[in-house]
């Protein structure tokens, strides 16, 4: 089996490029002359940079067939949106707030029925399961506290209700993890983050096991126009090629800066994944933690992630700010939580940033004398309730319908 390390360097090429090219061309265009059995008519149908991008994601992720969107959150929506009417929707109670928002459309104006579980707790996601459950969407690590969920469990689980399910794998990557070969029926990404590595372009992905399915994606992705762009396809072509330099370099600073954050005064929460570049801080108050992020000068303060430059953020006032502050507050997402996304700079450069920030932030507020407690930390598990929480839409008439799909 090769390497995806060599895999992501070894991308597909253009069939019947006639120059031979080590770049994948940029068929920027939108039209393309007819010809009896040709490829390719127009560029939302489908497109050579495209179709070489698809085709290296699909081996990647190991997958039947993999689609290219013009964000992560055109890729969430088309895999949220195969829920049928009335039918229900399991996810996990810490989600980017993008993908809470649009759960929140699919109670709102379908009639899905959405209940929220945490994930890293097979006992909570085996209650909020039943025979009307025609999907289950997770992330692992979650956004934004990293919490780990059991792939291949949660599949067995699903799957004995009939239910597909679907890992948001935007953190982890293929590099990392592999949700289809855990058992997944479907893989999303939003490439904007680790996958194109450079804050440079905005695209999604979404991988699927059956080759039906990706049959049923593509056809509503044509119709609805939501394909990426020739451009960018090329812009991710590019930036996949570093990923297995990128990560491991991230990776190893997130580890030099967790342990100098744990033993910081600062500190009172810490949320660590092994296999993750996130790591998520609590301070000992919000108006402390808008004082760091405004002191820092390397972390730039932007929302998304995964960047070879390290940024920091206020989920709560920023990737999650439209989740409702009730919601936020029962599931323990404090709003002092700083999430930050490590790049690949000198990790000494990075700590004497953060530390800075951190004393300098402690010392505005008040002088005080260092505490001796040690923070609360949280590797691979972000504490939720594990009460299932209800969204369902106030149309209670509408009956399920069935999820066609050709898995066992």
């Amino acid at each position: 089996m090769t390497a995806v390390e060599t895999l992501l360097v070894h991308r597909p090429r253009v069939p019947g490029e006639p120059a031979g090219a080590s770049s994948t061309p940029i068929y920027q265009t939108a039209t393309f002359s007819v010809s009896p059995g040709g490829d390719w008519d127009y560029s939302r149908s489908g497109n050579p940079t495209r179709d070489v991008l698809e085709q290296h994601l699909a081996r990647l992720d190991g997958a039947a067939r993999s689609l290219a969107y013009a964000s992560g959150m055109a890729a969430v929506a088309a895999v949220l949106r195969l829920a049928p009417a009335g039918s229900e929707v399991v996810a996990g109670c810490d989600l980017y707030g993008g993908s809470l928002r649009f759960l929140a459309e699919l109670a709102r104006d379908r009639g899905v029925e959405v209940r929220l579980a945490d994930t890293t707790n097979l006992t909570s996601l085996r209650d909020a399961l039943s025979p009307r459950t025609s999907l289950v969407w997770l992330e692992t690590p979650s956004n934004p506290r990293l919490g780990i969920s059991d792939i291949k469990a949660i599949c067995t689980l699903a799957h004995g209700v009939g239910a597909w399910v679907a890992v948001d794998n935007s953190i982890h990557s293929p590099y990392l993890q592999k949700p289809l070969e855990e058992g997944a029926d479907l893989a999303v990404q939003s490439a904007t983050k680790a996958l194109g590595g450079h804050s440079d372009l905005t695209a999604g992905v979404v991988s699927v096991s059956d080759p039906v399915l990706g049959e049923r994606l593509a056809f509503r992705q044509n119709a609805e126009g939501n394909a990426l762009s020739p451009f960018e396809s090329w812009l991710l072509l590019r930036g996949m090629e570093t990923l297995a330099v990128r990560l491991p370099r991230q990776l190893e600073n997130a580890r030099y800066l967790t342990q100098r954050l744990r033993a910081h005064r600062a500190t009172k929460g810490l949320y660590t994944s092994p296999k993750s570049f996130l790591v998520s801080l609590e301070t000992a108050s919000v108006e402390e933690s808008r004082r760091v992020i405004a002191s820092l000068r390397l972390f730039r303060t932007t929302v998304s992630f995964g960047g070879v430059t390290s940024s920091a953020s206020l989920p709560c006032e920023m990737s999650h700010a439209s989740v409702p502050k009730k919601w936020r507050g029962d599931q323990g997402l404090s709003p002092s939580l700083i999430r930050l996304s490590i790049g690949i700079e000198d990790p000494q450069d990075l700590w004497g940033d953060l530390l800075a920030a951190l004393d300098g932030a402690a010392v505005s507020k008040q002088r005080r004398a260092p505490e001796s407690t040690a923070p609360q930390e949280h590797v691979g598990q972000a504490p939720g309730s594990l009460e299932v929480y209800h969204c369902s839409s106030t149309n209670s008439e509408q009956k399920p319908g069935p999820m066609a799909t050709t898995r066992p």
